[in-house]
């Protein structure tokens, strides 16, 4: 009997990674992440992949209307979830999708963009990723042998359990690095192509896109490049297959809107170029230049939230906590979301013991990005300043639980732990 069960057993996983490897990515024999999962993830990873390209580029005006141009080709998507599509301050050039609906696209590769079919195509192209599942089946890749053997059950679970959402949370890197093969690419490429096409606009800029981007890899490849391979064959195999398709009627190219939007973030590029020279400088060790760099920037555009960042960690590791605290206030009314700024401004405002304002801002922190203990380090100093020492040791098991253990803070947060535990 037993013997039956475990050949069973191998046989489900057997079936489950073909099940996954199969060309036809929407007709899943099963699947361990179903859909209502698969959304939580998508909403998961979101705060800690804006996080991780600098926060949300802070006008509204570019957000709603690259979030608008996103909606109406997701009509056309065959899979009806909430997608949201996102910019972010980062200059390099770069796109990608999350597990259920999120995509994100940098201010650098808007930049890169001549029309609105260019963005269609690209935004169209994420799209197809996410309705051909790319990113879940390689989390489910990953989880499938772990999760059946872990459980010992022959039922594979439909019901996810928050611990277990919790460990998907901490590969959230992986997502961000995930290079997909040739044949997911030409899959996202033909969805992305109806896509555009069924939303009306010019197919070509999805092969300007291509063409730009192939251009741009002999001198500085985009970061794109790096996860999206991009061959000459599967240039040509799209233009082909838009040349058998012959689209036909009226076209959209490009828009008035999109010209205005990319004037006003070309506006507050030599602000960002400030920034990208501030940091070089900051991460050189060249404080003085780095806070001159920064200044300059936020004089040229006020919004400009990395700058505020840099100055509010100057400002703070000078001792000038109350020029921090409002560099930090600026942060987060620009980008209230912001991980980075939410604990940047906890931190702040516990040296300066403000604990009931740290305490909310840690706790924000925690919201957003669960799988980081750094939140939760924090939020036990608070509590150990307040004299609650057991919801400080609650937090300091937590925050060396979850890491990562080369933090900065890891440490100093065993110490206290273990202070705490043995007193």
């Amino acid at each position: 009997m037993k013997i039956v069960k475990f050949l069973i057993l191998w046989f489900l996983i057997f079936l489950f990674i073909y099940s996954c490897t199969t060309s036809n990515s929407n007709n899943l024999l099963f699947t361990l992440i179903p859909e209502d999962k698969e959304i939580e993830l998508g909403k998961l990873y979101t705060p800690s992949s804006i996080d991780e390209f600098e926060g949300l580029y802070p006008e509204e005006e570019v957000q709603n209307y690259v979030n608008s141009i996103g909606l109406k080709i997701a009509k056309v998507a065959e899979r009806k979830i909430p997608y949201r599509f996102y910019v972010v301050n980062s200059g390099v050039v770069n796109a990608f999708a999350l597990p259920g609906g999120p995509v994100i696209i940098t201010r650098g590769l808007l930049l890169q963009l001549d029309n609105e079919s260019q963005l269609a195509g690209v935004l169209a192209h994420e799209l197809g990723h996410i309705n051909a599942r790319h990113h879940v089946k390689f989390l489910e890749k990953q989880l499938a042998l772990g999760i059946l053997l872990q459980i010992g059950s022959l039922i594979v679970p439909q019901d996810l359990t928050g611990e277990i959402l919790l460990q998907l949370g901490q590969i959230s890197a992986s997502l961000l690095t995930l290079k997909f093969s040739r044949n997911q690419e030409r899959e996202a490429d033909r969805y992305g192509f109806f896509y555009a096409y069924e939303a009306g606009y010019s197919p070509q800029g999805m092969i300007e896109v291509f063409e730009k981007f192939k251009s741009m890899e002999k001198k500085r490849p985009p970061e794109w490049l790096s996860t999206h391979p991009l061959p000459e064959s599967r240039i040509e195999e799209t233009k082909k297959y838009i040349e058998t398709f012959k689209p036909t009627g009226i076209l959209i190219k490009d828009s008035q809107k999109f010209q205005e939007i990319r004037n006003l973030i070309l506006k507050t590029k030599e602000s960002y170029d400030y920034s990208e020279k501030g940091k070089k400088a900051y991460k050189n060790k060249n404080v003085t230049e780095a806070k001159n760099l920064f200044e300059k920037a936020l004089e040229l555009y006020p919004k400009n939230t990395i700058a505020l960042v840099y100055l509010a960690k100057i400002e703070m590791n000078e001792g000038n906590l109350n020029k921090a605290k409002e560099y930090s206030d600026f942060l987060l009314k620009y980008n209230p979301d912001y991980f980075t700024a939410n604990i940047l401004s906890g931190i702040i405002n516990f040296k300066l013991k403000n604990f009931e304002s740290a305490l909310k801002l840690f706790e924000k922190g925690k919201s957003l990005i669960p799988f980081n203990g750094i939140s939760y380090y924090y939020a036990g100093r608070v509590y150990e300043e307040k004299k609650n020492f057991s919801l400080a040791l609650k937090n300091y098991e937590k925050a060396l639980e979850l890491g990562p253990k080369e933090a900065t803070w890891y440490r100093d947060c065993y110490y206290k732990y273990i202070n705490l535990k043995g007193g």
